[in-house]
């Protein structure tokens, strides 16, 4: 190894992406922000020089771009860049959760969703993932085509639910026929969500069927029973 010269298993980039981000130190974390160093400093001298300065993350936040130009090695550029990330950082600590309108009855939702599919000449599979108001969080057309056990299957289905941290979730895919009768298919399909759903702990509150005028919601056709 050359004299001087820092592993690589050191480096906050290559540490980030072995161990995870909540692995790295603060040090870290700011090295990979401020991306160089000076002539002077090596980027992780330099965070350290930075962290000396502002030994709490609450005395970094509130520093005036005059007071980190101050630090040698750090620039205008790299002062704004700073104060940049920590705006956002706020923001996002303030940032709620986007709600996309509420969920009440099944047949307010099926004739929203009727105006829409009933001309869809392939069957889609769109899923509503719910929080525990029924507020709708997460919306995506997961399937276009024929929706079979095969294509559609649950993983991608509940992958989205883990990730918005939905607790319930409704789907519903529409009959290009424009007939809204359940297929054994169907049937088998929501069978297979329920299960999977029971196992995970989040809740399938229904399973519509969309046709050109009318909609089958397996719940109240009492499949849920």
């Amino acid at each position: 190894m050359e004299k001087n010269k820092v592993p690589l298993s050191s480096l906050p980039r290559e540490r980030l992406l072995e161990y995870g981000v909540q692995a790295l130190s603060n040090q870290e974390l700011l090295a990979i922000l401020l991306r160089t160093g000076s002539k002077k400093y090596s980027v992780m001298e330099l965070s350290a020089r930075v962290l000396t300065l502002f030994p709490s993350l609450y005395e970094l936040k509130n520093a005036s771009l005059t007071e980190l130009q101050q630090i040698s090695g750090v620039g205008q550029i790299k002062a704004i860049e700073l104060k940049a990330m920590m705006e956002l950082g706020c923001r996002i600590q303030r940032a709620n959760q986007p709600k996309l309108g509420k969920v009440v009855t099944s047949f307010d939702l099926a004739h929203q969703l009727m105006s829409e599919m009933k001309d869809f000449s392939q069957e889609h599979l769109i899923c509503l993932y719910l929080n525990t108001k029924n507020e709708v969080i997460f919306r995506k057309t997961l399937f276009v085509g024929s929706v079979n056990q095969s294509v559609a299957h649950p993983r991608e289905i509940f992958r989205e639910a883990v990730r918005c941290s939905a607790a319930r979730i409704i789907c519903s895919h529409n009959h290009p026929s424009g007939d809204p009768s359940p297929s054994e298919n169907d049937r088998q399909f929501t069978k297979r969500l329920k299960e999977c759903g029971e196992m995970m702990g989040i809740e399938i509150l229904d399973h519509l069927i969309i046709g050109s005028e009318e909609y089958v919601s397996l719940r109240e056709e009492g499949f849920w029973n």
